[in-house]
């Protein structure tokens, strides 16, 4: 993975700066941030209003098959035979049709799973970030090359966000289920790999800020700078 590449000749270039560490000059946000913010937001917009849409589907399909079955059940045994086959075929309809709904749920909760997994990327990004800034173990040139490495992760990122946008389109298309699993499974698996990459990054950046740290007072100090309690 490209991410994986960028993380492990970073640490090298920065094991290899010899630049004197000076306080932190603040750099700009990563601009696709924004972008991806905004995607995620209008996903999650989206689905809730879909979700809650089809749950009000449910319980009308649940009523009208609550009420089928309460004819069914007052129909006498010898009357069972004439059944009609249009009766027959409106109640496999509405099992049939709730049971398409719930399963649509399912894969719209999955997928607003997958955006909370973004959101707490996005955040682990700006708190990282933020710090690190404010660590003056790290020179000017350092935090530019962590942000060269921060854009190339956010926009791998923006990858998944693509694929979740594809598989809500795609209850408007025709797809098979199995292709809309495997997208879901795919833009998961993904998400969880950039998530990894990204928490990796930052204890290979926060354990050369320990390395530079001059006293064992100074070492307590980023520990307790960065949350680190063990």
């Amino acid at each position: 993975m490209k991410a994986k590449k960028n993380m492990m000749v970073g640490l090298l270039c920065l094991l290899l700066l010899s630049t004197p560490a000076r306080p932190a000059t603040t750099l700009a946000a990563i601009p696709i941030i924004g972008i991806i913010k905004d995607a995620v937001a209008i996903v999650i917009k989206a689905i809730d209003l879909r979700i809650q849409r089809l749950q009000n589907k449910t319980i009308w399909l649940q009523n009208a098959q609550k009420k089928l079955e309460n004819v069914l059940s007052k129909v006498k045994l010898d009357e069972i035979s004439n059944w009609t086959q249009k009766q027959k075929e409106l109640y496999k309809e509405y099992y049939d049709e709730l049971a398409k709904v719930k399963s649509i749920i399912t894969y719209y909760q999955r997928i607003r799973d997958i955006t909370q997994k973004q959101i707490r990327l996005v955040a682990e990004y700006e708190r990282a970030w933020k710090l690190f800034q404010q660590d003056n173990h790290f020179t000017t040139d350092e935090l530019a090359y962590i942000q060269k490495v921060y854009s190339g992760i956010l926009n791998e990122s923006m990858n998944n966000i693509d694929q979740i946008f594809s598989v809500v389109d795609s209850f408007t298309l025709q797809m098979s289920d199995a292709k809309r699993l495997e997208i879901i499974n795919t833009a998961s698996d993904q998400i969880d790999g950039t998530y990894d990459d990204l928490s990796r990054f930052n204890r290979q950046n926060i354990q050369l800020s320990l390395q530079r740290a001059k006293s064992n007072n100074d070492v307590n100090a980023i520990r307790k700078f960065y949350g680190i309690h063990n």
